[in-house]
């Protein structure tokens, strides 16, 4: 059989591989459409895109073909050419729909390539066997040609799936470089296939309907038509994509704003113009307590009704606003189904759109805490947190406002300052937290004793009130609530299982006479108030001018006082304890004075309770201990008698930390023994027997002595004195003052002697005055004095003069 040659026409060879190019491109577009569609939308293209792009892939095919000239006129089985196309059609299909899906697995891209390539193998040959002429072919490029449509297919398909999302930088570039190799493989897999072709110089019969062509202008129809039809279907694809652009915008936008509809943490309901409601969101449905189906499509008014009556129509007013256009916002409440009060804040904002008002959002959040948070911050603004009363602030707002009105009416009223005689031993003592339960209870008393009044109470801080008393008929109705105030307050406070007694001093200032603003009045209360405490405190005391001038002078001894330690105005005198078988001095107690520049000698009971207010008692103390100790080392050292030598210490310095510790630093500083040492307590400072017992035990353990002063005087329970390491018993004056006419003092100074006998106490008597006072003494066994009758408090060297150097005469 004659083997026959041809030859290819170039311009056809090169326009098929610009159509192969264009199919290539077509795909790589397709397969995005495909992933992004669903349901038939996505069956519809693929079935565009499959005809597209098999019909692309057909027509490179076939004017690959028409391109080959050979020298006898060849025709073609037209049926069979149909076949073809079809195959290219399945074949374009089957790879759209694998580059179509979310994921692509190696396997899946190898079994699509090997589908994809059987179905171009099969559209090529079958195409070739449309020739009415013997074709033969050679094996190894036969062979070759499907490899090379295998790897042709696998690189399709991999390039399609990468660009199928699209949306990558330089996209269109990239997709036209894929689509120029996928082309150059496709052309490639053709012509090796043509040069497989052995064509022979005989013609066959046609299977179906066998047709003459002509090769040159029906190749040149076929590849402008089939251009044609390609650029119609990119530029389908790219008014396809603009519109899903603008589709998808409008959806991401959508879903932006349902976002922030359902997600929004204020309730927003949706009203149409009919005033219906057309959508809300579920906090709504929460801060309403209404239920989807009773809102959607129900007139706005019919859920209105849970607002409160008070707000109605303002809230109806601010809603028939929004339809104007108008913005509006306001805080108002509802009563839920279930009951419950919410306070809210409503905003009623207008749907516009295109300059109509179309609808309204009404938008709403539960400010229920915040506004109880802005109460409660305005309540403590006003009023003392511990007790609830008004404090400081509001009560010269009170007192401002009683101004003014008594201007106006030219009345008088009343300012009264209490404080607590005793509350600072309870609090040091027994702890705050005792003495805050302290502080409600007397609280409590004062409000019940002037619930009668037409009083306001205020606290102002730690243990003082404040009242402000109007529309009094007289002094006596301001004396009558004082002494009833006081009598409340004197009643037992049961504390820590245990009973306490404290006693108030008031001081009273009137207005317009004693001053004409909050300052002035509140500072001649208190002035008359440490009046009433000078005067032994528990009573009341109304300002005069006398008072002011007491205040003023009391103002400079605080300034002259701080300064009087490092001045040295400071000094000791010392009051002999006497054995009263020998007269002989058994021990000596420090009592300090102030050599005031200006004033001279001040006694402690003016200076010492200023120390305790301002602090400077412990400054003051810790001299008083150092001084002593001093003294009374030097006047062993030059061959005095080995006696004890009594301090008193204050409350301060007794609660302070490691006391023990404190107290021995300045024995070892001063060179005296402990032994030496005797430490004057009062009762109130063992109220807390917890802390107390540890003190003293510590005190004890150094061999420090401990004396239980003014004896009697105090509340606290008698089991202190087996509790506690005490060594000395101190009867205070107030009982020995009156012991010779007044059996009830002589009966109590008995009983407090044998009582610490019994408990192998010393005992020791103090302000004694008169030999009568010291037979009654010695009639009850008691042997050791302190007093005028024997000594008064003395110089360092009078008490040398006095005691020590006759006593050394008698030994030389």
């Amino acid at each position: 059989m004659e083997h026959i040659h041809g030859s290819y026409d170039s311009i056809l060879v090169f326009f098929s591989y610009i159509i192969a190019v264009m199919a290539s491109y077509t795909a790589l577009d397709l397969a995005g459409r495909v992933s992004t569609s669903k349901g038939k939308t996505r069956l519809g293209w693929l079935l565009f895109g499959a005809a597209a792009m098999g019909m692309g892939i057909w027509s490179m095919h076939f004017v690959g073909m028409l391109a080959f000239n050979l020298p006898i006129t060849i025709k073609y089985d037209l049926i069979i050419v149909l076949l073809s196309v079809v195959a290219a059609i399945v074949a374009s299909f089957i790879a759209l729909y694998v580059v179509g899906r979310s994921k692509l697995t190696g396997v899946q891209l190898l079994s699509g390539a090997l589908l994809l390539a059987t179905g171009i193998s099969i559209m090529h040959y079958v195409g070739m066997s449309a020739m009415l002429i013997h074709i033969t072919y050679t094996p190894i490029i036969f062979i070759l040609s499907v490899l090379i449509a295998f790897g042709a297919s696998v690189a399709a398909l991999w390039l399609a799936f990468y660009f199928r999302k699209g949306g990558q930088r330089g996209e269109l570039w990239k997709k036209l470089g894929s689509g120029a190799i996928m082309g150059a493989a496709i052309v490639g897999m053709h012509y090796t296939g043509m040069v497989a072709a052995n064509f022979h110089n005989s013609s066959k019969s046609a299977l179906f309907y066998g047709v003459i062509l002509d090769q040159k202008w029906l190749a040149y129809f076929i590849a402008g038509g089939t251009l044609f039809t390609l650029g119609l279907s990119l530029f389908g694809i790219y008014i396809s994509k603009r519109l899903a652009s603008k589709d998808l915008e409008i959806e991401q936008n959508e879903k932006w704003y349902k976002s922030l509809y359902e997600n929004s943490q204020d309730g927003i309901v949706s009203v149409d113009l009919q005033h219906r409601v057309i959508s809300f969101n579920s906090v709504a449905l929460q801060l309403t307590g209404y239920s989807g189906k009773k809102v959607i499509n129900q007139p706005i008014s019919a859920l209105s009704t849970i607002i409160v009556s008070e707000d109605q129509e303002k809230v109806k007013q601010m809603f028939q606003s929004t339809f104007q256009g108008e913005r509006s916002n306001l805080e108002t409440a509802i009563i839920r189904p279930d009951g419950i009060r919410l306070d809210l804040n409503v905003s009623y904002v207008p749907v516009i759109v295109e300059g109509n008002v179309v609808g309204s959002y009404i938008i709403f959040k539960d400010i229920t805490e915040e506004l109880r948070a802005k109460q409660k911050i305005s309540h403590l603004a006003f009023h003392d947190e511990l007790t609830g009363l008004p404090n400081r602030r509001m009560f010269n707002q009170a007192i401002a406002q009683a101004i003014e009105d008594s201007s106006i009416s030219k009345s008088s009223f009343a300012v009264m300052v209490l404080d607590i005689d005793r509350f600072k031993m309870i609090n040091d003592s027994l702890g705050h937290t005792v003495g805050d339960q302290f502080l409600k209870e007397v609280s409590k008393r004062i409000e019940k004793s002037a619930e009668e009044y037409n009083v306001i109470l205020a606290r102002m801080g730690g243990d003082e009130f404040t009242l402000l008393c109007r529309e009094y008929e007289s002094h006596e109705t301001v004396k009558a609530l004082a002494k009833q105030i006081i009598s409340s307050i004197q009643a037992p406070y049961r504390l820590k299982d245990s009973d306490f007694y404290v006693s108030a001093s008031i001081g009273i200032s009137l207005f317009p006479g004693h001053g004409h603003d909050a300052i002035q009045l509140l500072k001649n209360a208190d002035t008359a108030m440490y009046e009433v405490k000078k005067r032994g405190k528990n009573g009341y005391q109304f300002f005069t001018n006398e008072l002011d001038h007491i205040l003023q002078e009391k103002i400079e001894l605080e300034g002259d006082l701080r300064k009087a330690v490092e001045r040295g105005e400071l000094l000791l005198h010392y009051q002999p304890q006497i054995r009263t078988e020998d007269h002989a001095m058994i021990g000596i107690e420090a009592l300090v004075r102030w050599e005031h520049p200006s004033k001279g000698m001040l006694s402690p009971g003016i200076f010492i309770p200023i120390a305790e207010e301002t602090g400077l008692i412990y400054e003051i103390g810790t001299w008083v201990l150092r001084e002593a100790c001093q003294q009374m080392r030097k006047w062993h050292a030059e061959g005095g008698p080995l006696i004890p030598i009594s301090v008193n210490l204050s409350s301060q310095q007794f609660h302070q930390p490691k006391l023990a510790e404190y107290i021995m630093a300045i024995l070892e500083e001063t060179g005296l023994e402990s032994q030496y040492l005797e430490l004057e307590i009062t009762e109130s400072m063992m109220m807390d027997a917890s802390v107390s017992s540890s003190i003293l035990n510590q005190l004890n353990d150094f061999g420090i002595k401990i004396s239980l002063d003014d004896f009697g005087t105090g509340y606290s329970s008698l089991s202190y004195l087996k509790m506690f390491p005490i060594h000395k018993v101190k009867i205070d004056r107030s009982f020995i003052r009156d012991i010779t006419e007044n059996n009830d003092d002589k009966a109590i100074v008995s009983t407090i002697i044998a009582m610490a006998q019994h408990l192998n106490m010393e005992v020791i008597a103090e302000g004694i005055e008169t030999k009568d006072q010291l037979d009654i003494l010695m009639d009850n066994e008691c042997r050791k004095i302190q007093g005028y009758y024997f000594s008064k408090p003395l110089s360092a060297n009078d008490v040398e003069q006095a005691f020590f150097i006759p006593s050394r005469v008698v030994v030389g």
